[in-house]
Protein backbone atom coordinates (compact mmCIF):
# COMPACT_ATOMS: atom_id res chain seq x y z
CA UNK A 1 0.00 0.00 0.00
CA UNK A 2 2.89 2.59 0.83
CA UNK A 3 3.44 5.28 3.59
CA UNK A 4 1.15 8.28 2.71
CA UNK A 5 1.99 11.61 1.34
CA UNK A 6 3.68 13.94 4.29
CA UNK A 7 2.95 17.06 1.87
CA UNK A 8 -1.39 16.72 2.13
CA UNK A 9 -3.39 18.28 5.02
CA UNK A 10 -4.90 15.60 7.29
CA UNK A 11 -7.30 16.41 9.71
CA UNK A 12 -9.32 13.56 12.07
CA UNK A 13 -11.14 13.90 15.50
CA UNK A 14 -8.91 13.27 18.09
CA UNK A 15 -11.18 12.87 21.16
CA UNK A 16 -13.41 9.79 22.23
CA UNK A 17 -16.40 8.91 20.23
CA UNK A 18 -19.17 9.77 22.24
CA UNK A 19 -20.51 12.77 24.00
CA UNK A 20 -18.31 14.96 26.36
CA UNK A 21 -17.30 18.86 27.44
CA UNK A 22 -15.09 19.25 24.57
CA UNK A 23 -14.22 17.63 21.72
CA UNK A 24 -10.79 18.47 19.71
CA UNK A 25 -10.28 18.22 15.97
CA UNK A 26 -6.51 18.13 14.28
CA UNK A 27 -5.23 19.26 11.32
CA UNK A 28 -1.61 19.28 10.25
CA UNK A 29 0.46 19.44 7.03
CA UNK A 30 1.49 22.11 4.75
CA UNK A 31 -1.29 24.49 4.39
CA UNK A 32 -2.85 23.50 7.31
CA UNK A 33 -3.36 27.28 8.30
CA UNK A 34 -4.37 28.80 5.58
CA UNK A 35 -7.29 26.36 5.53
CA UNK A 36 -8.33 26.62 8.80
CA UNK A 37 -8.34 30.00 8.24
CA UNK A 38 -11.22 29.67 5.52
CA UNK A 39 -13.52 28.37 8.67
CA UNK A 40 -12.29 30.30 11.47
CA UNK A 41 -13.99 34.14 12.55
CA UNK A 42 -12.09 35.19 14.93
CA UNK A 43 -7.89 35.88 15.57
CA UNK A 44 -6.26 34.74 11.66
CA UNK A 45 -4.58 31.77 12.77
CA UNK A 46 -1.75 33.04 10.19
CA UNK A 47 -1.36 36.17 13.24
CA UNK A 48 -1.19 33.33 15.94
CA UNK A 49 2.15 32.40 18.05
CA UNK A 50 2.61 28.94 18.04
CA UNK A 51 1.36 27.04 21.42
CA UNK A 52 -1.23 30.15 21.84
CA UNK A 53 -4.73 29.85 22.13
CA UNK A 54 -7.21 31.89 20.84
CA UNK A 55 -11.39 32.41 20.57
CA UNK A 56 -13.99 32.68 18.23
CA UNK A 57 -16.37 30.66 16.16
CA UNK A 58 -16.22 28.02 13.38
CA UNK A 59 -18.40 29.34 10.60
CA UNK A 60 -19.11 27.12 6.96
CA UNK A 61 -18.04 29.35 4.58
CA UNK A 62 -20.22 28.35 2.05
CA UNK A 63 -23.63 29.19 3.85
CA UNK A 64 -21.94 31.49 6.74
CA UNK A 65 -23.79 29.34 8.87
CA UNK A 66 -22.06 29.22 12.52
CA UNK A 67 -21.34 25.54 13.09
CA UNK A 68 -19.79 26.33 17.08
CA UNK A 69 -18.00 28.96 19.54
CA UNK A 70 -14.69 26.94 19.63
CA UNK A 71 -10.68 27.84 20.65
CA UNK A 72 -8.55 27.90 18.11
CA UNK A 73 -4.73 26.15 19.34
CA UNK A 74 -1.83 26.78 16.65
CA UNK A 75 1.70 25.12 16.05
CA UNK A 76 3.85 25.74 14.03
CA UNK A 77 6.65 23.28 12.44
CA UNK A 78 8.76 22.33 13.16
CA UNK A 79 8.27 22.71 16.39
CA UNK A 80 5.06 21.30 16.70
CA UNK A 81 3.99 17.45 17.33
CA UNK A 82 4.22 16.24 13.67
CA UNK A 83 7.27 18.96 12.92
CA UNK A 84 4.49 20.35 10.53
CA UNK A 85 2.36 23.37 10.89
CA UNK A 86 -0.47 22.25 12.75
CA UNK A 87 -4.29 23.52 14.80
CA UNK A 88 -6.54 22.18 16.64
CA UNK A 89 -10.38 23.14 17.05
CA UNK A 90 -11.15 22.72 20.28
CA UNK A 91 -15.41 22.64 20.76
CA UNK A 92 -18.43 21.26 22.68
CA UNK A 93 -18.25 17.58 22.62
CA UNK A 94 -21.06 16.88 20.71
CA UNK A 95 -20.57 13.86 18.08
CA UNK A 96 -22.83 15.83 15.56
CA UNK A 97 -20.73 18.98 16.12
CA UNK A 98 -17.06 17.32 15.41
CA UNK A 99 -18.48 15.55 12.35
CA UNK A 100 -19.68 18.97 10.78
CA UNK A 101 -16.66 20.24 11.74
CA UNK A 102 -14.87 17.68 10.41
CA UNK A 103 -16.95 17.09 6.88
CA UNK A 104 -16.59 21.08 6.45
CA UNK A 105 -12.72 20.83 6.41
CA UNK A 106 -12.94 17.85 4.11
CA UNK A 107 -14.68 19.93 1.67
CA UNK A 108 -12.11 22.78 1.46
CA UNK A 109 -9.66 20.23 0.65
CA UNK A 110 -8.13 18.21 4.11
CA UNK A 111 -8.27 14.82 3.92
CA UNK A 112 -8.85 11.96 6.39
CA UNK A 113 -5.89 11.26 8.71
CA UNK A 114 -5.33 7.41 8.65
CA UNK A 115 -4.63 5.28 11.95
CA UNK A 116 -1.48 6.97 13.45
CA UNK A 117 -0.84 9.46 10.47
CA UNK A 118 -0.23 12.29 13.18
CA UNK A 119 2.54 10.14 15.04
CA UNK A 120 3.69 8.76 11.78
CA UNK A 121 4.51 12.30 10.62
CA UNK A 122 5.89 12.94 13.92
CA UNK A 123 8.58 10.06 13.16
CA UNK A 124 9.08 10.59 9.80
CA UNK A 125 10.01 14.22 10.62
CA UNK A 126 12.50 13.11 12.91
CA UNK A 127 10.61 14.55 15.89
CA UNK A 128 10.42 10.84 17.64
CA UNK A 129 11.89 7.57 16.77
CA UNK A 130 10.22 4.20 16.26
CA UNK A 131 10.41 3.72 19.68
CA UNK A 132 9.44 6.56 20.74
CA UNK A 133 6.19 6.09 18.59
CA UNK A 134 5.08 2.80 19.97
CA UNK A 135 5.75 3.83 23.14
CA UNK A 136 2.91 6.43 22.49
CA UNK A 137 0.46 3.82 21.33
CA UNK A 138 1.32 2.13 24.44
CA UNK A 139 1.04 4.89 26.99
CA UNK A 140 -2.84 5.46 25.25
CA UNK A 141 -4.06 1.90 25.53
CA UNK A 142 -2.09 1.67 28.69
CA UNK A 143 -4.84 0.70 31.74
CA UNK A 144 -2.92 0.08 34.79
CA UNK A 145 -0.04 2.31 36.44
CA UNK A 146 2.46 0.10 35.84
CA UNK A 147 1.91 0.34 32.14
CA UNK A 148 1.59 4.15 32.36
CA UNK A 149 4.93 4.66 33.90
CA UNK A 150 6.48 2.17 31.55
CA UNK A 151 5.12 3.92 28.31
CA UNK A 152 5.87 7.29 29.39
CA UNK A 153 9.88 6.17 29.89
CA UNK A 154 9.74 4.49 26.47
CA UNK A 155 8.38 8.36 25.23
CA UNK A 156 10.90 9.64 27.06
CA UNK A 157 13.33 7.80 25.29
CA UNK A 158 14.68 5.50 27.76
CA UNK A 159 14.79 2.97 25.73
CA UNK A 160 16.57 4.83 22.69
CA UNK A 161 18.98 5.93 24.74
CA UNK A 162 20.29 2.75 26.17
CA UNK A 163 20.10 1.09 22.10
CA UNK A 164 21.68 4.42 21.31
CA UNK A 165 24.79 3.63 23.93
CA UNK A 166 24.82 -0.11 23.27
CA UNK A 167 25.38 0.81 19.31
CA UNK A 168 28.01 3.37 19.99
CA UNK A 169 30.03 0.77 22.06
CA UNK A 170 29.72 -1.58 18.99
CA UNK A 171 30.60 0.66 16.45
CA UNK A 172 33.16 1.72 18.71
CA UNK A 173 34.32 -1.46 18.29
CA UNK A 174 33.28 -2.49 14.72
CA UNK A 175 35.93 0.53 13.64
CA UNK A 176 38.85 -0.71 15.57
CA UNK A 177 37.88 -4.29 13.99
CA UNK A 178 38.19 -2.64 10.51
CA UNK A 179 41.55 -0.36 10.87
CA UNK A 180 43.50 -3.37 12.38
CA UNK A 181 42.11 -5.51 8.88
CA UNK A 182 42.46 -2.61 6.70
CA UNK A 183 45.84 -1.24 8.07
CA UNK A 184 48.13 -3.99 9.78
CA UNK A 185 50.96 -2.42 9.11
CA UNK A 186 50.12 0.93 10.78
CA UNK A 187 50.57 -0.61 13.90
CA UNK A 188 46.97 -0.87 15.33
CA UNK A 189 46.85 -3.48 17.85
CA UNK A 190 44.40 -5.76 17.73
CA UNK A 191 40.74 -5.47 18.72
CA UNK A 192 40.10 -7.34 22.60
CA UNK A 193 36.38 -8.57 20.98
CA UNK A 194 35.32 -10.44 23.89
CA UNK A 195 36.42 -8.10 26.74
CA UNK A 196 34.33 -5.31 24.62
CA UNK A 197 31.43 -7.80 23.95
CA UNK A 198 30.96 -8.76 27.55
CA UNK A 199 29.66 -5.56 28.70
CA UNK A 200 27.22 -5.45 25.58
CA UNK A 201 26.13 -8.44 25.99
CA UNK A 202 25.36 -8.22 29.42
CA UNK A 203 23.51 -4.76 28.72
CA UNK A 204 21.13 -6.45 26.22
CA UNK A 205 20.63 -9.74 28.15
CA UNK A 206 19.35 -7.23 31.47
CA UNK A 207 16.97 -5.65 29.02
CA UNK A 208 15.48 -9.15 27.57
CA UNK A 209 15.34 -10.22 31.34
CA UNK A 210 12.62 -7.20 31.69
CA UNK A 211 10.71 -8.48 29.18
CA UNK A 212 8.44 -10.77 31.20
CA UNK A 213 7.41 -7.72 33.38
CA UNK A 214 7.01 -5.83 30.32
CA UNK A 215 4.39 -7.58 28.91
CA UNK A 216 2.46 -8.07 32.09
CA UNK A 217 2.49 -4.11 32.66
CA UNK A 218 1.32 -3.82 29.43
CA UNK A 219 -1.06 -6.49 29.11
CA UNK A 220 -1.75 -7.57 32.69
CA UNK A 221 -1.55 -11.21 34.14
CA UNK A 222 -4.08 -14.53 34.92
CA UNK A 223 -3.69 -15.06 38.80
CA UNK A 224 -5.47 -18.61 39.15
CA UNK A 225 -7.11 -19.56 42.74
CA UNK A 226 -7.03 -23.16 43.24
CA UNK A 227 -7.29 -26.00 46.22
CA UNK A 228 -9.86 -28.26 47.75
CA UNK A 229 -13.30 -27.40 48.63
CA UNK A 230 -13.78 -24.89 50.92
CA UNK A 231 -10.13 -24.01 51.27
CA UNK A 232 -11.15 -20.18 50.94
CA UNK A 233 -11.01 -19.42 47.38
CA UNK A 234 -13.89 -17.67 47.04
CA UNK A 235 -13.05 -15.70 50.21
CA UNK A 236 -9.44 -14.57 49.54
CA UNK A 237 -10.82 -13.42 46.09
CA UNK A 238 -12.98 -10.83 47.59
CA UNK A 239 -10.52 -10.08 50.38
CA UNK A 240 -8.17 -8.96 47.42
CA UNK A 241 -11.27 -7.05 45.73
CA UNK A 242 -12.43 -5.02 48.61
CA UNK A 243 -15.78 -6.31 48.07
CA UNK A 244 -18.08 -8.92 47.37
CA UNK A 245 -17.63 -10.66 44.48
CA UNK A 246 -18.11 -14.28 44.82
CA UNK A 247 -20.65 -16.35 46.90
CA UNK A 248 -19.27 -17.51 50.31
CA UNK A 249 -20.84 -20.50 52.13
CA UNK A 250 -19.73 -23.16 54.36
CA UNK A 251 -20.80 -25.56 52.12
CA UNK A 252 -18.32 -27.36 50.10
CA UNK A 253 -18.42 -27.28 46.03
CA UNK A 254 -20.47 -23.65 45.74
CA UNK A 255 -17.89 -22.93 43.43
CA UNK A 256 -18.86 -24.89 40.41
CA UNK A 257 -17.58 -23.04 37.43
CA UNK A 258 -14.72 -20.16 37.08
CA UNK A 259 -15.59 -16.28 37.97
CA UNK A 260 -13.29 -14.02 37.20
CA UNK A 261 -12.38 -10.32 38.37
CA UNK A 262 -9.98 -7.57 37.50
CA UNK A 263 -8.05 -5.63 39.69
CA UNK A 264 -4.94 -4.18 40.42
CA UNK A 265 -1.81 -4.80 42.49
CA UNK A 266 1.08 -2.37 43.16
CA UNK A 267 -0.04 -0.88 39.77
CA UNK A 268 -0.26 -3.94 37.55
CA UNK A 269 -3.62 -5.12 35.86
CA UNK A 270 -4.31 -8.91 37.04
CA UNK A 271 -7.30 -10.90 36.39
CA UNK A 272 -7.77 -13.31 39.39
CA UNK A 273 -9.90 -16.49 38.87
CA UNK A 274 -12.02 -18.59 41.25
CA UNK A 275 -12.35 -22.07 40.65
CA UNK A 276 -14.16 -25.24 41.79
CA UNK A 277 -12.40 -26.62 44.62
CA UNK A 278 -10.30 -29.56 43.78
CA UNK A 279 -11.04 -33.17 44.71
CA UNK A 280 -12.85 -36.23 43.58
CA UNK A 281 -16.37 -36.24 42.84
CA UNK A 282 -19.40 -38.54 41.02
CA UNK A 283 -20.95 -35.06 40.11
CA UNK A 284 -20.96 -34.33 36.13
CA UNK A 285 -21.44 -31.10 36.67
CA UNK A 286 -19.19 -30.67 39.64
CA UNK A 287 -16.31 -32.78 37.77
CA UNK A 288 -16.55 -30.68 34.65
CA UNK A 289 -15.38 -27.64 36.87
CA UNK A 290 -12.32 -29.41 38.52
CA UNK A 291 -11.20 -30.01 34.95
CA UNK A 292 -11.67 -26.94 34.08
CA UNK A 293 -10.12 -25.54 37.04
CA UNK A 294 -7.16 -27.59 36.41
CA UNK A 295 -6.41 -26.31 32.89
CA UNK A 296 -6.67 -22.50 33.95
CA UNK A 297 -4.19 -23.24 36.24
CA UNK A 298 -2.32 -24.66 33.75
CA UNK A 299 -2.74 -21.72 31.23
CA UNK A 300 -2.33 -18.99 34.64
CA UNK A 301 0.49 -16.86 34.46
CA UNK A 302 0.90 -17.43 38.30
CA UNK A 303 -1.18 -19.66 40.44
CA UNK A 304 -2.27 -19.61 44.07
CA UNK A 305 -2.47 -23.39 45.70
CA UNK A 306 -4.85 -22.72 48.84
CA UNK A 307 -4.68 -25.29 51.65
CA UNK A 308 -7.05 -24.26 55.15
CA UNK A 309 -4.72 -24.53 57.34
CA UNK A 310 -7.45 -25.46 60.32
CA UNK A 311 -8.09 -28.85 58.39
CA UNK A 312 -5.23 -31.94 57.16
CA UNK A 313 -3.46 -30.44 54.71
CA UNK A 314 -4.83 -32.65 51.59
CA UNK A 315 -2.40 -34.23 49.29
CA UNK A 316 -1.31 -31.84 46.28
CA UNK A 317 -2.75 -31.95 43.04
CA UNK A 318 -0.37 -32.05 39.52
CA UNK A 319 -0.10 -28.41 39.39
CA UNK A 320 3.38 -26.56 37.65
CA UNK A 321 4.63 -25.86 40.99
CA UNK A 322 7.36 -23.45 39.21
CA UNK A 323 4.56 -21.09 39.29
CA UNK A 324 2.76 -21.10 42.61
CA UNK A 325 3.03 -19.48 45.29
CA UNK A 326 1.81 -21.47 49.07
CA UNK A 327 -1.27 -20.18 50.55
CA UNK A 328 -2.21 -21.47 54.27
CA UNK A 329 -5.81 -20.02 54.29
CA UNK A 330 -7.96 -18.88 57.92
CA UNK A 331 -4.81 -18.56 59.81
CA UNK A 332 -7.49 -17.10 62.42
CA UNK A 333 -8.16 -20.06 63.44
CA UNK A 334 -6.53 -22.82 65.29
CA UNK A 335 -3.96 -24.85 62.83
CA UNK A 336 -4.11 -28.59 62.11
CA UNK A 337 -0.46 -28.32 60.33
CA UNK A 338 2.28 -25.70 59.98
CA UNK A 339 4.90 -25.40 56.90
CA UNK A 340 7.53 -22.47 55.90
CA UNK A 341 6.49 -23.12 52.48
CA UNK A 342 3.23 -21.62 53.01
CA UNK A 343 2.30 -18.06 53.09
CA UNK A 344 -0.28 -17.73 55.88
CA UNK A 345 -3.39 -15.10 55.45
CA UNK A 346 -6.30 -14.42 56.86
CA UNK A 347 -9.52 -13.27 54.44
CA UNK A 348 -11.42 -12.60 57.42
CA UNK A 349 -9.03 -10.42 60.04
CA UNK A 350 -6.80 -9.19 56.80
CA UNK A 351 -3.62 -11.18 58.51
CA UNK A 352 -1.07 -11.75 55.78
CA UNK A 353 -2.91 -9.83 52.64
CA UNK A 354 -0.25 -7.18 52.64
CA UNK A 355 2.19 -9.86 52.48
CA UNK A 356 0.68 -12.33 49.57
CA UNK A 357 0.59 -8.76 47.74
CA UNK A 358 3.64 -7.97 47.86
CA UNK A 359 4.81 -11.97 46.64
CA UNK A 360 2.43 -11.93 43.70
CA UNK A 361 3.97 -8.49 42.52
CA UNK A 362 7.30 -10.13 43.09
CA UNK A 363 6.68 -13.56 41.27
CA UNK A 364 5.25 -11.72 38.45
CA UNK A 365 7.96 -9.14 37.82
CA UNK A 366 10.75 -10.81 39.06
CA UNK A 367 14.16 -8.63 39.61
CA UNK A 368 12.55 -6.19 36.89
CA UNK A 369 14.17 -2.46 38.22
CA UNK A 370 11.21 -0.42 39.38
CA UNK A 371 12.73 3.01 37.96
CA UNK A 372 13.90 0.84 34.83
CA UNK A 373 12.43 0.93 31.23
CA UNK A 374 11.05 -2.59 30.88
CA UNK A 375 10.87 -3.96 27.17
CA UNK A 376 7.02 -4.59 26.16
CA UNK A 377 6.94 -4.67 22.92
CA UNK A 378 7.34 -8.43 20.93
CA UNK A 379 9.17 -6.51 18.31
CA UNK A 380 11.84 -5.32 20.29
CA UNK A 381 12.30 -8.29 22.53
CA UNK A 382 13.14 -10.10 18.72
CA UNK A 383 15.27 -7.66 17.65
CA UNK A 384 17.23 -7.97 20.51
CA UNK A 385 17.76 -11.61 20.76
CA UNK A 386 19.11 -11.65 17.32
CA UNK A 387 21.30 -8.75 18.32
CA UNK A 388 22.41 -10.81 21.34
CA UNK A 389 22.74 -14.00 19.14
CA UNK A 390 25.45 -12.74 16.58
CA UNK A 391 27.29 -11.17 19.47
CA UNK A 392 27.40 -14.36 21.15
CA UNK A 393 28.67 -15.55 17.80
CA UNK A 394 31.12 -12.85 17.48
CA UNK A 395 32.74 -13.88 20.78
CA UNK A 396 34.50 -16.85 19.27
CA UNK A 397 35.18 -15.85 15.72
CA UNK A 398 38.29 -14.34 13.93
CA UNK A 399 38.46 -11.15 13.95
CA UNK A 400 36.76 -10.95 10.08
CA UNK A 401 33.57 -12.81 10.67
CA UNK A 402 33.40 -11.05 14.30
CA UNK A 403 33.11 -7.62 12.40
CA UNK A 404 30.17 -9.34 9.99
CA UNK A 405 28.45 -10.56 13.21
CA UNK A 406 28.67 -7.30 15.18
CA UNK A 407 27.75 -5.30 11.82
CA UNK A 408 24.63 -7.65 11.84
CA UNK A 409 23.77 -7.21 15.32
CA UNK A 410 24.09 -3.34 14.97
CA UNK A 411 21.75 -3.77 12.09
CA UNK A 412 19.17 -5.48 14.77
CA UNK A 413 19.51 -3.39 17.38
CA UNK A 414 18.71 0.01 14.69
CA UNK A 415 15.49 -1.44 14.02
CA UNK A 416 13.76 -0.96 17.50
CA UNK A 417 14.61 2.80 16.89
CA UNK A 418 13.44 2.13 13.51
CA UNK A 419 16.80 3.32 11.02
CA UNK A 420 16.71 1.47 7.77
CA UNK A 421 13.44 -0.67 8.58
CA UNK A 422 11.19 -1.03 5.31
CA UNK A 423 7.57 0.22 4.91
CA UNK A 424 6.44 -3.24 5.45
CA UNK A 425 7.69 -2.64 9.49
CA UNK A 426 6.47 1.02 9.97
CA UNK A 427 3.29 0.13 8.54
CA UNK A 428 2.35 -2.61 10.94
CA UNK A 429 3.30 -0.42 14.08
CA UNK A 430 1.37 2.40 13.05
CA UNK A 431 -1.66 0.10 11.51
CA UNK A 432 -3.02 -0.67 15.43
CA UNK A 433 -2.84 3.72 16.31
CA UNK A 434 -6.56 5.63 16.60
CA UNK A 435 -7.60 7.33 14.03
CA UNK A 436 -6.73 11.10 15.26
CA UNK A 437 -3.41 10.11 16.93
Amino acid sequence: MGLPSLNDVIAAIATPPGKGAVGIVRVSGNGSLELVSRLWQGKSPSRLRGGRFTYGKIRDPRTQEILDEALLLVFRGPHSYTGQDSAELHTHGSPAVLRRVLQTLFELGARPAQPGEFTLRAYLNGKMDLAQAEAVLSLVESESEAARRQALRGLSAGLSRRIAALSEQLFSLLAHIQAWLDYPEEGVEPARIHETLEPALREIQHLLATAPAGRIAQKGARIALVGAPNAGKSSLLNALLGYERAIVTPIPGTTRDYLEAPLEIAGVPLVAIDTAGLRETEDVVEQSGVERALQIAQEADLILYLADQSQPLPPPPALPWERTLKVATKADLPAAWSSAEYLEVSSQTGLGLEALRQHIHQRLLGEAPEGEIWVSNERHVEALRRAEAHLQEAQGAPEDLAGVSIEMALDALAEILGKDVSEEVIERVFRNFCVGK
